[in-house]
Order: structure tokens, then sequence, then C-alpha cells
């Protein structure tokens, strides 16, 4: 898959939903993610995310207008000793409570499917980063429904080991804008990493479309002893 430009995907889609990158620094020495949401209703455009103690998590911005909780108010980043986990609903819980108890990645995804939002039938799309003695990989996964079928959930896990300096990778829930929304198709795309995480942080959210982009979130990771660090954007303040 020959690279793309993350800022040329992001600005030619005015609605990729909510979008998980994962890759590394062009220096080699931070692991790299970011994780954003977009929204189209008054729910999902009022939120914002805060902090929660090494991750964050979504919060109403204006509580009086929060009308359905159940799939816009979650934990999209925790950690769980070396490893990070980055989600787009729920399910970073699942991945968490699982992974505590030694099961895998692919085993605590196994318990869920794709969001039951009829027509959408979002998919569930997830990211682990493992950080360990020096060396660093990471595993994406998306989880759809087959056609569009609710009684079917196909389920996708890819795994890169060593990733190369400058590089990662971005996966998103929505082909685009739609009726209902088309989604995502493929594997996760390759993509070039560049500059520090502020540098990153200001490319990213630019390329978002700004009458539908609500908030990002964007760690670097040292590999060499686990240090991080955060940035939050909120378009609501």
């Amino acid at each position: 898959m020959k690279q793309a430009s993350l800022e040329h995907l992001l600005t030619s889609n005015p609605y990729p939903g909510r979008g998980i990158v994962i890759g590394k620094s062009p220096d080699g020495g931070c692991a790299v993610t970011a994780y954003f949401i977009m929204g189209r209703s008054v729910n999902s455009r009022n939120r914002v995310f805060v902090e929660d103690g090494e991750g964050i998590r979504t919060k109403a911005y204006d509580p009086a207008k929060l009308s359905d909780p159940s799939l816009v108010i979650y934990a999209p980043v925790r950690v769980l000793g070396n490893k990070t986990i980055v989600t787009n609903g729920d399910q970073t819980d699942t991945i968490y409570t699982c992974m505590d108890r030694q099961q895998t990645f692919e085993q605590a995804l196994r318990t869920r499917t794709f969001e039951p939002d009829a027509p959408n039938y979002t998919p569930r799309i997830s990211g682990i980063l493992h950080i360990e003695n020096g060396g660093y990989n990471y595993a994406m996964s998306i989880l759809k429904s087959s056609e569009g079928r609710p009684e079917s959930c196909s389920r996708y896990t890819f795994a890169y080991e060593n990733p190369i300096a400058g590089e990662g990778h971005l996966i998103h829930t929505y082909q685009g804008d739609g009726d209902p929304l088309p989604s995502f198709e493929g594997e996760p795309v390759r993509i070039g990493i560049s500059g520090s995480i502020d540098a990153f942080t200001e490319s990213v959210w630019n390329s978002l479309n700004e009458e539908n982009k609500v908030s990002l979130f964007v760690r670097y990771i040292q590999i060499a002893d686990g240090k991080y660090e955060t940035r939050i954007v909120n378009k609501n303040q």
C-alpha cells in the first residue's frame, strides 16, 4: 500500500466520523496515537474530551442538551500498564477488563459487535499500543456489519510489529457522508507522520471539516521509558 497524506485524506472527506491514528514519530523515538470525533447531530456535537487519570473520557459540554448518552459518553483512551487502548466506544472498558484478566485484544473484541444505531450500524474501531523493553508494536481492529446487515458481523484485526519511523495507519468509521452512513472499507490506510506533537496536532485538527469536527486527542509516548505528552483540542470551549 502506497503511503498517503493524512492531511489530504481528512480534508477530502467531510465526514470520516471517528478516527484512530497509530504510528511512530519521524525520529523513531515515540509511539504516536491520535483519536478524533466528529458529529452531525446536536447530541454528537455537544461533547468535549477531558483527562481521566492516564486516559480521557467524553463529557457533555452542555448537560441540558444531552439527549442520549449511550453511544456518545465513554472513555476513548485507557492505559493498562505498558499498553495504551484507544477506541471509539465503551469497548475500551471491555478491552481493559479482559486484558487485565490475561485475555488478548482479539479475545476481548470477540465479545462485542458494531454499534446498535440502525441504519448506520457504526463500526467499532479499536487500537492498542504496546511498549516493552525498548520495543513497540501496535494493532488495530474494526467490527462492522456485513454489507449493512445487522445479523452478520465482520471482524478484522491488523497487527504491526516494529513500525517504521515517520509512518502510521489511519482507520475511521465512515467512508464519507451519506444516509445511511457508509462504513469504512479495507485495511487501515498507511499514512505519513511528521513533526513534533504540537505540529502534528495542529495539522490533524486543521484538516478536519470545520463544521463537523468536535474533539481531538494526541499522545506521543517515549519508547525508551514510557513517558508521554498529551494534547487535547475541543471545538467547544
